[in-house]
């Protein structure tokens, strides 16, 4: 069976290097889930426990950095963190904007729908993709 995230990027590709990429997911719902992105491994791997841990520390970090560009970029509410990977057993991590007035607060997007959601600007790809290599680039400076 072909693996879903091995085959494809995931989704609109803002930055990768040989460990992990950063994908923008398409909103299916029409913007009310602006900014929402995943990092996906670049090699096929189930469970964060697979990896070394300084591996595994180098994902977080990318994970974290994304959330700090989308919170620079879009003041969301709240940021959503997951790593479920259920349906497709391919590590990759989900980091979504949430607002308190979205279709879904405060339960996962996953969940049914609470209300009508305010629709929302999606963030300008240049802009997030540079606020997301202004984080990144930070790390690379960390020792």
């Amino acid at each position: 069976m072909e693996c879903e995230l091995c085959a494809h990027p995931g989704g609109d590709l803002l930055w990768e290097d040989d460990l992990c990429r950063v994908v923008r997911v398409a909103d299916a719902a029409g913007n009310a889930f602006p900014g929402y992105c995943r990092i996906v491994l670049q090699r096929h791997v189930a469970e964060m426990s697979d990896l070394p841990p300084d591996t595994a520390h180098r994902v977080m970090d990318v994970v974290f950095a994304t959330e700090r560009a989308l919170r620079r970029t879009i003041e969301p509410d709240k940021i959503n963190l997951a790593s479920l990977g259920n349906v497709v057993p391919h590590l990759h991590w989900h980091v979504i904007p949430r607002w308190r007035d979205d279709s879904h607060f405060p339960a996962p997007i996953w969940a049914a729908a609470q209300r009508e959601g305010a629709r929302r600007i999606a963030p300008g790809r240049a802009g997030l993709k540079q606020a997301l290599e202004d984080e990144l680039s930070i790390l690379n400076e960390t020792p």
